[in-house]
């Protein structure tokens, strides 16, 4: 009962409403494990856009951004409008600081006619969310609710906030962890944190479902909430958070041009206008119908986190997704997923292709390099992230 009540909850949550104002998979490691080359086709799961444009900075063919949830393609769309008509002063006042208070004048003169007729629907009832002065983006959408959340939480203890603030402006981790460990973590993981960080509304909330937290409950002795905490922890002590943008934008509410995504950086975003962002076409549906309808040979797929849910509810589903992408793959193509678990159940039980051979022989799972990769990466809260190249 409690399973079926999760995932409704889930499913209601998702389809309708933007779920993540920004990507929380960290594109720097992708960007080790995927190699990219002027050769290469990419098909992306969207989240936010923001790892999209990061991957076109490497300069691939071409990326197919897919997401069957078509507000999150309308974020992508947005950011692609703001590239191609707006100057960079403009465009890192919506996606950097999160709001612009000329932005309705913005959008309805440059930005609105690039749009797509869903898009444009959404957007025209959300204007708010960039002009207001006292808010801004990253504090809407689903997500956002979250950040807004944990930020009044801090407002209800300023030395606990002063303190994390404190965290992003250490200079080495000797610094860093040892503020972490005097200060920050007594005051911040107390019975109100653990709890919220436990309740499936919450998960909900951030995009993640309820087999993933059972996968998460079923690792770790203290649930959710200790799994969190360990991730934390493993940052203070291993990874500068000078430059990790992912917590700071809900600390804070927004990024400045020392910690942000790459495509906000001047360089970058120009380079996006002058042609790169041309080689990004958006998509909603489900991965398994793009690449049924989609023609060309696929070298790199970017596939995130969602076979966990599949894997629970949709296993049926999952095989079909792994066999559109046997039969799409070019030669010596890679995959890249990730999981809340070290080692999913369904990657093992997984048959596929015309003859139904365990997924483990069909594609080559490279764990050495995922694992090195895995320490690496900012975000930190997936339990496993697999690296898998199809067998020549």
């Amino acid at each position: 009962m409690s399973d079926r009540f999760d995932r409704r909850l889930f499913d209601a949550v998702y389809s309708r409403a933007l779920v993540y104002n920004a990507s929380w998979e960290d594109p720097a490691v992708d960007r080790q494990a995927l190699a990219l080359t002027a050769d290469d086709n990419v098909v992306v799961i969207t989240s936010a856009g923001c790892n999209v444009l990061d991957y076109a900075l490497q300069g691939p063919r071409r990326i197919d951004a897919v997401d069957a949830n078509p507000r999150q393609t309308a974020l992508l769309e947005l950011k692609l409008a703001g590239i191609r008509r707006l100057d960079y002063a403009d465009f890192f006042a919506l996606f950097g600081r999160g709001r612009h208070l000329q932005f309705s004048e913005l959008y309805h003169d440059s930005l609105r006619a690039d749009l797509s007729p869903f898009a444009r629907e959404f957007w025209d009832d959300r204007v708010q969310w960039f002009a207001h002065a006292s808010g801004g983006f990253y504090l809407h959408g689903l997500s956002g609710l979250v950040a807004r959340g944990f930020r009044a939480y801090l407002r209800l203890r300023p030395r606990l906030g002063a303190l994390i603030d404190r965290l992003f402006e250490t200079r080495t981790l000797a610094e860093q962890s040892a503020l972490y460990d005097r200060e920050v973590a007594p005051l911040l993981w107390g019975f109100w944190l653990n709890w919220t960080l436990s309740r499936q509304v919450t998960l909900s909330l951030l995009g993640v479902p309820h087999p993933q937290r059972r996968e998460v409950q079923a690792q770790h002795s203290q649930g959710v909430a200790g799994f969190v905490r360990e991730s934390i922890d493993y940052l203070a002590h291993h990874l500068p958070f000078s430059d990790n943008y992912f917590y700071a934008v809900y600390v804070r509410g927004a990024y400045d041009s020392a910690c942000c995504p790459e495509y906000l950086k001047q360089h970058n975003f120009l380079a996006l206008k002058h042609g790169l962002a041309d080689r990004i076409v958006p998509h909603t549906c489900t991965v398994t119908d793009f690449l049924r309808q989609h023609g060309e040979p696929v070298s790199r797929f970017v596939l995130l986190d969602h076979m966990d849910w599949m894997g629970a509810y949709d296993y049926a589903g999952l095989e079909a997704e792994w066999d559109a992408i046997v039969a799409r793959a070019a030669p010596r193509a890679r995959v890249l997923l990730r999981s809340a678990h070290a080692r999913p159940r369904y990657l093992d039980r997984l048959r596929i292709g015309p003859a139904r051979r365990p997924l483990r022989e069909v594609f080559s799972f490279q764990d050495e390099l995922a694992l090195r990769l895995s320490r690496q990466d900012r975000v930190h809260t997936y339990a496993g992230f697999h690296i898998a190249d199809l067998v020549a």
